[in-house]
């Protein structure tokens, strides 16, 4: 267990520093395409207009900014850290690591769309900190951890019959 705790936090460290920190080119290009995409695929569920560079309009006086905070990289780079330091197969960890973008990319998008629905019918900027701080975050961080318990109880059937 401390050995996975050490790794965890060795891993975590070294994803964010690699990948996430505006310090390199790869980690703004990263970033800038992640949000891109992001941003490509919520336009195909708004409004017509309603998404204007990396602003989805709820009303003329409000607006909610898709940044690289929103893209949805930092929890899966908390998943990705919690694979790499599980023992178990490099196959395993690389599926595992591909599954999870790919939930971690819908999640995030129904996230967002969730956030932009409740933002519209509700009130504004309170509307928004509770479905996005609190339902939306909430909601990433529960994927994520669904996701390692599955990726521990695949990893130990794999290796009970190996």
């Amino acid at each position: 267990m401390k050995q996975f705790i050490a790794l965890y936090f060795l891993f975590l460290g070294g994803l964010y520093l690699l990948f996430y920190l505006p310090h390199s080119f790869l980690a703004l290009w990263l970033n800038q395409t992640q949000t891109h995409l992001t941003l490509s695929v919520l336009e195909l569920f708004l409004k017509a207009e309603q998404l204007q560079g990396q602003d989805i309009w709820i009303n003329p006086q409000y607006k909610i900014v898709i940044t690289s905070l929103c893209n949805g990289l930092i929890p899966l780079l908390f998943l990705y850290a919690s694979l790499l330091a599980y023992p178990s197969s490099i196959i395993q960890k690389i599926v595992w690591i591909i599954g999870g973008y790919i939930v971690f990319f819908v999640v995030n998008v129904l996230r967002i769309l969730w956030v932009v629905f409740v933002t519209e019918q509700g009130s504004g900027q309170e509307a928004f900190y509770w479905s996005h701080d609190i339902v939306g975050n909430g909601f990433l961080m529960l994927t994520g951890l669904g996701l390692f318990i599955l990726f521990i109880k695949q990893s130990t059937k794999y290796s009970k019959n190996v």
